[in-house]
């Protein structure tokens, strides 16, 4: 991976795991600048990562090739007006979001006409470097910015790029939305267990454990599809056939396309809203 200075604008959770990704993947600490108006959290970082810590954005972002922004959206326009305003174009530096809900085209704008930005949208298990995340670059972004950030998203999980940038709300719904789905399904399972007699520890690892496992199935038989997957331990006439048969019966493929729309809805939506 190049070894570029980089600055991060905000130093939340995400920010946090990336650093922590990148640091024991080799990446030199010295390069890595984090800004943060908390001292504490600055403090924890450069602490247990021998990172440079600053409460200047401006002072982070100043002899930085690459500024991650990972701000909130709604503090987004504020943020990049006054590095602007301070430093002048951010023309010569690579800008590398996480932020969700804004679009390329408006973080450009946002930065005084930059047109130097890749887009990215992690899932929450990137706190446990196990994340998703999509990625979204121009036409006119160069390969080795793209590799780049694809590097830097991998210190926590697996990448993808999309095409067209609608495609990174098509990574929310699949995605970055999706832990919380499983989490709902899970949740379900274990409030039957409780049903059934059960105590709340082992209704939890009876689903934690057996949604590890199923995991490990899919990610160590890349070549079997989830539905042959799903129909080996399908035996007709037995336990699982009756409880797959009411899922669909219920509806639940239906279901699930419902809810991954809404999810593309509010996303494209919220894209409106900075």
């Amino acid at each position: 991976m190049q070894h570029r200075t980089l600055a991060f604008i905000g130093a939340g959770n995400m920010s946090r795991s990336i650093i922590a990704g990148l640091v024991k993947a080799g990446y030199p600490a010295g390069q890595i600048t984090a800004a943060n108006p908390s001292m504490p959290k600055l403090q924890a970082l450069a602490s247990d990562y021998g990172i440079r810590i600053t409460q200047s954005n401006i002072e982070a972002a100043r002899n930085a090739e690459v500024i991650v922004l990972a701000v909130k959206p709604q503090l987004m326009a504020g943020m990049l007006a006054a590095l602007v305003a301070e430093l002048g174009s951010l023309e010569g530096k690579l800008l590398i979001s996480i932020a969700a809900g804004i679009k390329v085209a408006r973080l450009g704008e946002m930065a005084g006409g930059h047109h130097r930005i890749i887009r990215t949208m992690p899932n929450t298990p990137a706190l446990l470097g196990l994340g998703m995340t999509g990625l979204y670059a121009p036409e006119h972004i160069a390969a080795s910015d793209r590799d780049f950030a694809e590097q830097m998203m991998q210190a926590v999980g697996k990448t993808l790029w999309v095409e067209q940038e609608s495609g990174i709300n098509g990574v929310i719904a699949a995605a970055g939305s999706a832990p919380a789905y499983l989490f709902l399904f899970m949740q379900a399972i274990a409030e039957e267990a409780e049903a059934m007699g059960f105590s709340p520890e082992q209704a939890r690892l009876l689903v934690q454990q057996t949604a590890l496992g199923a995991a490990a199935m899919v990610e160590q038989n890349p070549n079997i599809s989830l539905q042959t997957l799903r129909e080996q331990v399908t035996s007709k006439g037995g336990t699982t056939f009756e409880a797959i048969n009411t899922f669909q019966q219920q509806g639940l493929m239906p279901l699930t396309a419902h809810a991954m729309q809404a999810a593309v809805a509010r996303a494209a939506e919220m894209e409106t809203l900075f």
